[in-house]
């Protein structure tokens, strides 16, 4: 336990350092996930073959593993930010592909139709009907998008990435010594204690945005 407490004291403005990190490349790995994600859903969601096909196409990346993939980008990318972000963009595009695709798909027909019999053009509609009904399913897609993210860019430290990956590492690395614990134990803490205060941040958003839309 003192060793533990030692560890956050003297390495407070590394681990603060870390923890901005962390959180800002996920927070523009998100952003970057949802424009695409968002421009996509709105491309195919009238075409049951169009969401198939893109909704497959995440699905599949999704599946493969985060360090194989990472050891795919490497090569191409090189070591650092590029390869971290690609990935991380990668894995947060399915949930909020899947969840613009099924909130738009579930915008009532009679609700299109009055908003066009009122004048509104085929962009009006889009932009003041349709993505403002489907922003709760696209925003629980963001939610989970989040999470998983925050998760991925700790392995992401392989690819020497930002965050608070790499105190995991340097503390797998020195197992048998005081400082492995504290290194590896406070990085994990920390990484869950900030994926609960962005769900909370986004849970927040959701009741003031969606409460604005009703």
């Amino acid at each position: 336990m003192n060793d533990l407490v030692d560890f956050i004291s003297t390495r407070r403005l590394q681990l603060a350092t870390d923890s901005w990190q962390h959180v800002s490349a996920t927070v523009q790995a998100v952003l970057l996930a949802t424009l695409l994600s968002v421009a996509v859903g709105v491309a195919v969601y009238r075409s049951r073959a169009g969401s198939a096909v893109a909704t497959g196409l995440a699905a599949t990346a999704l599946t493969v593993p985060s360090f194989a993939l990472l050891g795919l980008l490497i090569p191409i990318l090189g070591l650092g930010v590029l390869p971290t972000m690609t990935a991380l963009v990668i894995y947060a595009v399915l949930p909020i592909l899947r969840n613009t695709i099924v909130g738009l798909d579930a915008v009532p027909a009679a609700t299109v139709d009055a908003a066009r019999g009122v004048g509104m053009s085929r962009m009006g509609v889009l932009g003041r009907v349709e993505i403002p009904l489907a922003w709760p399913s696209i925003l629980a897609g963001i939610r989970v998008s989040t999470q998983m993210s925050m998760g991925i860019l700790a392995i992401a430290a392989y690819a020497k990435g930002p965050g608070l990956g790499n105190l995991i590492f340097a503390g797998l690395s020195r197992v048998g010594t005081p400082t492995a614990l504290p290194m590896a134990l406070t990085a994990t803490v920390l990484i869950v204690v900030l994926a609960l205060v962005l769900d909370a941040l986004l849970v927040l958003l959701g009741r003031l945005t969606i409460r604005g839309n009703q």
